[in-house]
């Protein structure tokens, strides 16, 4: 993988990503970490469904894809382009929630870095796509 050094460094970045859903999660579900500080039972009750999407779903796409990403697998290159999507379909939701909350959550402070890096990332995984994909 010479001359692509980007594609190690959105790797590792999703890869660290990976570890703080893990971590913020954790916390959260041990109640450590207040997941919405405002007494609406209906926020609690969405940010648990965001927790729960986030374990299943976005964790292991981020795994796969840094992984697959530094091994330059085409596989991990749809997981990581999955796991983008993911974060900006999930940051517009919890934002909008918290702008009608009138309260932004920790949540929202910890994981905007990596959805904006994910808009890098994903522009930049796209123009690399042919080094991923083979026509035979």
């Amino acid at each position: 993988m010479k001359n692509l050094r980007g594609i190690k460094v959105i790797g590792v970045v999703n890869l660290v990503a990976a570890l703080v859903h893990l971590l913020f999660w954790a916390l959260a579900l041990s109640q450590l970490v207040p997941i919405l500080q405002s007494p609406m039972e209906s926020a609690l009750a969405t940010t648990m469904g965001i927790g729960v999407a986030d374990l299943l779903i976005s964790v292991p796409l981020l795994l796969i894809g840094s992984l697959g990403l530094m091994k330059g697998r085409t596989l991990g290159w749809m997981s990581a382009q999955m796991a983008h999507v993911l974060y900006f379909y999930s940051m517009t939701f919890v934002s909008v929630r918290d702008f009608l909350v009138g309260e932004f959550s920790p949540g929202t402070f910890v994981f905007l870095p990596f959805m904006l890096f994910a808009v890098w990332a994903t522009l930049y995984l796209w123009k690399k796509r042919f080094y991923f994909f083979t026509v035979s």
